[in-house]
């Protein structure tokens, strides 16, 4: 925010040097209209009615790019509004799946047969003798 500020003054102080410089007197005429004004004046002028149009050309890319944010952000609050209301639903249903399990079997270790067993055709892994 300074640094535009910074750039700001620094752009009046050349637009204030620029107007001292270069005011001789100049006559404009735009269609019916015709006035005399200093050259200065003249090309701020021009300058100010550029930017203008410039802003103005602008203006429905930014109210656009606001529209999808604003809707984007609504978004991602119902989304995250959703996510929390499943994550209780989550639990609860975790709470209830515990509450009505039996007891849980012990699980057998599994054994794994090497190469050799394999090779030899025993099943449980020992060399038969």
């Amino acid at each position: 925010m300074q640094l535009l500020l910074i750039l700001g003054i620094i752009v009046a102080i050349a637009a204030v040097a620029f107007a001292l410089q270069n005011n001789m007197p100049v006559a404009v005429t735009f269609g019916m209209w015709s006035f005399e004004s200093s050259l200065a004046m003249m090309l701020l002028l021009a300058m100010g009615v550029g930017a203008v149009i410039a802003v103005l050309l602008s203006w429905p890319a930014m109210i656009k790019s606001r529209w999808v944010g604003s809707r984007l952000r609504r978004q991602v609050n119902k989304l995250e509004a959703d996510k929390a209301v499943l994550e209780q639903r989550v639990a609860q249903l975790e709470a209830e799946l515990v509450r009505v399990s039996p007891e849980p079997v012990p699980e057998e270790p599994q054994r794994f047969l090497g190469l050799k067993s394999i090779l030899l055709g025993s099943e449980t892994g020992k060399h038969e003798e």
